[in-house]
């Protein structure tokens, strides 16, 4: 397919950046003759850009298309293209739309660097525990369609050659200074399909671990591939924590997916804001607020368990997305975020292990991700940033329920201003008898030189236990239409659990379908202890939302924990049902009309119940879930395609960036199957859900 720029286009006003909204018009004189109304800033350049990648991705053959861009009086503009000669295929206007409505990003070295408190703890974690197996974090990646081992490979050195932290170690000694070593990269390791079985080489590899002081703090394993490859391949990411985070990793993934695209290197120079960058802000930061703060309002001790016995491991459950959207929408009715009725729950599930009785303060640690800073670029940036800080809930039985969820929200609000300052210098400034702690602090593992600094915190290990509640970087919307165009799909990297130095950690992520999955890890603490927590806090996050009201206590949720917990399986996580629409409000009235919202795959689920509890119409909103690896632009499931057509009233489908192709297909279904034609409502990622609620609604107006 080409585009023919050379035609004349009425000039718009330039506005670089910013949000666009594209609808698509499907109910024009001439099906081959795409409208496309742009909403927001328009900038030719971008309109150009857009259509010459498109030329670039779309390979099967084609007439020229000579695109019109008209602007109109209320400040919107149009966008017509017209084919030169019979069109062989319909033209891909869905794609345009996600190339459309793709936000811009962007990228500098540091050879040696000092490691910041909160890496020389998380250090010291890894060394007081050296027979510990393996000291590592790992996500998971399907990869499905053919995949080139050496472009990988390449990929990801190039990836390396940008990102100084990919070729970083601690060296040996007292002072663990940072090293980027020229040349190193990330250990690229394939086994062919059917060679090893996916679960074993999970746990080989996790028990192997990664050594901090020895280059390359990232490995990555894949089982199966090949050029010619049809099926799926397993990508496994195992990365030391001292150096990375959960977020860092997949910021680094979607490089290498440019890169892979790029041929196996990477454009562009090296990365800035890196960490130097970020050492050099934390060094100039006046520590005297937080020391006050932290002073002031001085953490408890952590809920230690009574002991069960010997034991790593790690156990895992799942709640369903339904349960999942009850819960996010009864945490709203609290004015709360999920992650506070989380550590709400969590502090019961403690309370009630710990054996406790009347009034109670139950400590444990919350991870921050440590980029709420005020450094440029900071949300970008690969590092160790993630950050456990204490919180303290007081459980009192007689206290109304929604009270402890609140309380937690506010608590997390205050420490957020300090989430840059690591548990070590808080315990300096608040350990009984404590002097002036200094600015840097470092906890020493037992067979580690300590801290020459005399007001440093004592070599003590992490007590209680950790709740993080994981935040994603969003995925470019221009890289899954990319890397479609090669036959390639990929999934949402899935969380494998965290080795963290607490002896009991408990991750939340969701899955792909919008499924809240916890992970329990435990060190030492028993497992089947750890099973017990973490099967009564899932039973409590299904059954609170559902049960509680406003007269519900403290004490009837304890009662709700002691009982027998539901055990019953919530299918494996991470596995994918068919696609099927799942009801997010209801309408006002049987046939005033539908909106269905499309999610593409990495958009997060909780973008689009934000929009749909911003819309005002009278219409019901469903969600159409992904599906499962499936081309963006392959037939919607039947059962689907009859949903949506059975339905009375106009329908408009929506979406965030990325999901333009699926949502344009479908429509085009939805006609050829005998409906009238329906509204399609594409825009950027960084559109306000009220924006887009808002343009929807617009669109339902004019199609009734």
């Amino acid at each position: 397919m080409t585009t023919d720029h050379s035609s004349p286009t009425a000039s718009a006003r330039a506005t670089p950046g910013g949000p666009m909204t594209v609808v698509l018009g499907l109910d024009g004189p001439d099906p081959a003759a795409p409208v496309l109304e742009l909403r927001g800033p328009v900038d030719p350049h971008r309109v150009e850009a857009a259509l010459d990648r498109l030329a670039r991705l779309v390979t099967h053959p084609a007439p020229a298309w000579r695109p019109s861009l008209e602007p109109g009086d209320d400040g919107h503009h149009t966008l017509r293209l017209t084919p030169d000669g019979p069109a062989a295929a319909p033209f891909p206007a869905g794609l345009l739309a996600d190339l459309l409505t793709v936000a811009e990003s962007g990228p500098g070295p540091a050879p040696r660097i000092e490691p910041t408190p909160l890496q020389r703890e998380l250090l010291a974690d890894a060394d007081a525990h050296p027979g510990a197996e393996g000291w590592c974090e790992q996500l998971a990646v399907t990869w499905s369609g053919p995949l080139d081992p050496e472009r990988l490979a390449a990929a990801w050195q190039s990836v390396a050659e940008r990102e100084s932290v990919l070729r970083a170690a601690f060296e040996e000694g007292p002072e663990p200074w940072i090293v980027c070593h020229e040349g190193a990269g990330p250990e690229v390791l394939r086994f062919p399909y059917g060679s090893v079985d996916w679960h074993a080489l999970v746990e080989a590899d996790r028990r192997r671990g990664l050594d901090p002081r020895r280059p390359g703090p990232l490995r990555v394993t894949f089982l199966g591939g090949g050029p010619d490859a049809a099926g799926s391949t397993r990508v496994l990411l195992s990365f030391h924590p001292a150096l990375l985070d959960d977020w860092s990793v997949r910021l680094l993934l979607h490089e290498f997916y440019r890169a892979y695209l790029a041929g196996g290197e990477l454009p562009g120079g090296a990365r800035r804001p890196d960490l130097g960058d970020y050492t050099r802000w934390l060094a100039a930061q006046d520590t005297a607020p937080a020391r006050e703060f932290w002073r002031d309002a001085p953490p408890g001790p952590p809920a230690t368990l009574p002991p069960a016995g010997d034991g790593s491991g790690q156990v895992r459950t799942r709640i369903t997305p339904e349960e999942s959207e009850r819960l996010a929408a009864w945490a709203g009715g609290l004015g709360c975020p999920e992650s506070s009725a989380l550590h709400a729950v969590w502090a019961l599930a403690l309370y009630r292990a710990g054996g406790h009785e009347g009034a109670a303060d139950i400590g444990f640690s919350a991870a921050v991700s440590g980029r709420g800073i005020l450094l440029d670029g900071v949300e970008r940036l690969p590092a160790a940033l993630r950050n456990p800080l204490p919180m303290t809930a007081g459980v009192h039985p007689y206290a109304p329920l929604a009270e402890l969820p609140a309380r937690l929200r506010d608590q997390a609000l205050d420490v957020a201003g300090y989430e840059w300052v690591s548990q070590g210098r808080i315990r300096s400034w608040t350990r009984p008898g404590g002097r002036a702690a200094p600015d840097v602090v470092a906890t020493a593992a037992p067979n580690a030189t300590p801290n020459a600094t005399p007001d440093a915190a004592p070599a003590v290990p992490r007590t209680g236990s950790l709740v993080v509640f994981e935040n994603r970087p969003r995925p470019p919307g221009d890289l899954a239409p990319a890397l479609a165009a090669l036959g390639v799909r990929v999934s949402t990297p899935d969380t494998l659990g965290a080795r963290t130095g607490f002896p009991l950690t408990l991750v939340a992520h969701r899955d792909d379908e919008g499924g809240l999955v916890l992970t329990a890890t435990c060190l030492g603490t028993g497992l089947a202890q750890a099973e017990d927590l973490l099967t009564r806090t899932a039973h409590a996050l299904r059954e609170l939302p559902r049960t509680a009201t406003p007269a519900t206590t403290v004490g009837g949720a304890l009662a709700l924990l002691a009982g027998p917990p539901d055990r019953t399986p919530r299918g494996r996580p991470g596995a994918r049902r068919g696609a099927a629409l799942t009801e997010l409000r209801p309408a006002a009235h049987p046939g005033t009309g539908t909106v269905c919202l499309v999610r593409a795959p990495g958009t997060p689920l909780s973008a689009l119940t934000r929009v749909a509890y911003a819309y005002r119409g009278p219409e019901a909103v469903v969600l159409l879930r992904p599906p499962p690896y499936a081309d963006a632009s392959a037939p919607a499931d039947d059962a689907v395609v009859g949903a949506l057509t059975g339905l009375g009233g106009p329908l408009v489908l929506g979406a965030f960036c990325g999901g333009g192709e699926r949502a344009h297909a479908l429509a085009g279904q939805l006609v050829a199957a005998g409906s009238r034609p329906p509204g399609v409502v594409l825009t950027g990622t960084a559109t306000p859900a009220g924006a887009f609620a808002h343009t929807l609604e617009a669109v339902v107006r004019r199609i009734r």
